[in-house]
C-alpha cells in the first residue's frame, strides 16, 4: 500500500506540474521593430538595382531582438523582397515560425555560421558578382584600387569548396559543415571570395555592409580596367589603407542615404 501511495502522489505532482505549464505558456517573441524590416528590404533592392545583386544571391542582418538569430529574405529574387517576406532563422539554419508554403535559401547556413562565429558582424551578403569571379578563380589578388575600398585591406582570402568537401559538389554552401569552412577562411576579414562561385561580405551594419558590396564589384572592375593597361599597378599600401577606413566609416552612410532615395523615386517593383 505503501508503494501505491507514493506512486498516486508522484502522478498528481506529474498532473499538477502540467496544469502549471499549461497555464503559463511561453512568452510570446519581440516584435521587430518594422524600420528594422524596411532597412532590410531597402538592402536587397539597392543591391539589385546597383547589378551587386541579381535574380540570385542574399542579404541578411543578425536580429536585434536576439543575437542567436538572424532575418533574411526566403526563397525569392531580392528585388522582389517585401517586409513579409522575411523570415527568422537560428544560427543552425532553421526558420522561426515558419510561414505555410515559403521555401527557404540552400545557403542561409553561409549567414549562420558567420553570424556564429563573428560576434562583431551584424549583416551579410552573400553575392554572384561577375566582377569578382575572376579573382576568385586565378591567382590574382583582389586589392584595393583607391581609399573607398580600403576595407579589403589586410587581404581578400578565397574559399576553395573542394578543400572541405573533398570532392566535386554543386558548389552551394549547404550545410554548416561547409558553413563553417567559409567563415574560417573569412577570419576577421571583410570580404571573401568563393572559387567559382562569389562572394560573401560581412559589416558591422546593415549601410555599411551594402556601401561594401556596392565597392567590392566597383573596385574588382576598376582593378581589370587597370590590368588591361599593362604596367605595375599602384593599390593603397596597409598605412593608407587603415587611414583611408577610418574616414569612410564615418560617412558611408552618405550613400546609403542616396541609394535609399534613388529607390524612393522610383515605382515599387
Amino acid at each position: 500500500m505503501r508503494g501505491s501511495a507514493v506512486r498516486g502522489a508522484l502522478l498528481l505532482l506529474l498532473l499538477f506540474a502540467g496544469a502549471a505549464r499549461a497555464q503559463s505558456p511561453e512568452p510570446a517573441p519581440a516584435v521587430i521593430d518594422k524600420s528594422v524590416l524596411a532597412d532590410l528590404v531597402a538592402a536587397n533592392r539597392i543591391l539589385a538595382d546597383q547589378q551587386v545583386l541579381d535574380a540570385y544571391g542574399h542579404v541578411s542582418i543578425r536580429s536585434p531582438t536576439n543575437p542567436q538569430h538572424f532575418l533574411m529574405g526566403r526563397n525569392l529574387a531580392p528585388a522582389m523582397v517585401t517586409a513579409d517576406d522575411i523570415v527568422e532563422y537560428d544560427l543552425d539554419g532553421n526558420p522561426i515560425r515558419p510561414t505555410p508554403g515559403f521555401t527557404h535559401f540552400l545557403e542561409r547556413y553561409i549567414h549562420a555560421e558567420i553570424y556564429r562565429a563573428r560576434p562583431d558582424v551584424n549583416a551579410v551578403v552573400h553575392t554572384h558578382s561577375a566582377a569578382v569571379i575572376p579573382f576568385a578563380d586565378s591567382q590574382v589578388k583582389l586589392r584595393p584600387m583607391y581609399h573607398i575600398a580600403a576595407f579589403l585591406y589586410p587581404e581578400v582570402p578565397v574559399f576553395d569548396i573542394r578543400t572541405t568537401a573533398g570532392r566535386a559538389t554543386n558548389m552551394l554552401i549547404g550545410n554548416s559543415r561547409l558553413g563553417k569552412a567559409l567563415a574560417s577562411k573569412l577570419g576577421t576579414n571583410s570580404v571573401a571570395l568563393m572559387r567559382g562561385h562569389g562572394d560573401v561580405i560581412v559589416a558591422p551594419t546593415l549601410p555599411l555592409l551594402v556601401f561594401r558590396a556596392v565597392y567590392t564589384d566597383v573596385n574588382a572592375r576598376m582593378q581589370i580596367q587597370a590590368a588591361s593597361l599593362g604596367g605595375p599597378i599602384h593599390f593603397l599600401d596597409p598605412d593608407e589603407a587603415a587611414e583611408a577606413v577610418k574616414v569612410i566609416d564615418q560617412i558611408h552612410t552618405r550613400a546609403w542615404e542616396l541609394w535609399k532615395h534613388k529607390l524612393g523615386e522610383r515605382p515599387e517593383r
